[in-house]
């Protein structure tokens, strides 16, 4: 109840997106990783397990996220976390031939997206107010 007195709505509904966004995202690593594969830049080693292993962590940061207790650490694994797949952010925009299915916009859209997500994260679990 401390919690629902001391967080705005707008943020609360931001943790529960969040939540569900990652939550989402890293079962889906696990139903279909060959979508991931695809996108894994050929000098990483192991990226079948790469896969696995973001997956793993975007499920326990987006559960972290919705435990009060955990919130802020969880919001500094996110943020950790999506800089560390942007490499494929970037994989995908210079190597946009072996996408023809998304258009190049796209490609180069999701690099400033990927700083609004942090952002986002960063002020739903860990920024003041």
């Amino acid at each position: 109840m401390i919690e629902r007195q001391n967080t705005s709505l707008s943020k609360r509904i931001s943790i529960g997106l969040i939540s569900v966004f990652f939550v989402a995202a890293g079962i889906n690593h696990f139903v279909s990783p060959m979508t991931y594969l695809k996108i894994m830049p050929y000098y990483l080693p192991w990226p079948l397990a790469l896969v696995y292993v973001s997956g793993f962590f975007e499920v326990l940061g987006g559960i972290g996220v919705a435990v009060p207790r955990l919130r802020r650490a969880a919001g500094w694994g996110l943020i950790a976390l999506l800089v560390a797949v942007f490499p494929a952010n970037l994989f995908m925009m210079t190597n946009a031939e072996l996408f023809p299915s998304i258009p190049f916009w796209m490609l180069v859209a999701r690099l400033p997206l990927q700083g609004a997500l942090i952002a986002w994260v960063w002020w739903a679990t860990i920024g003041k107010a």
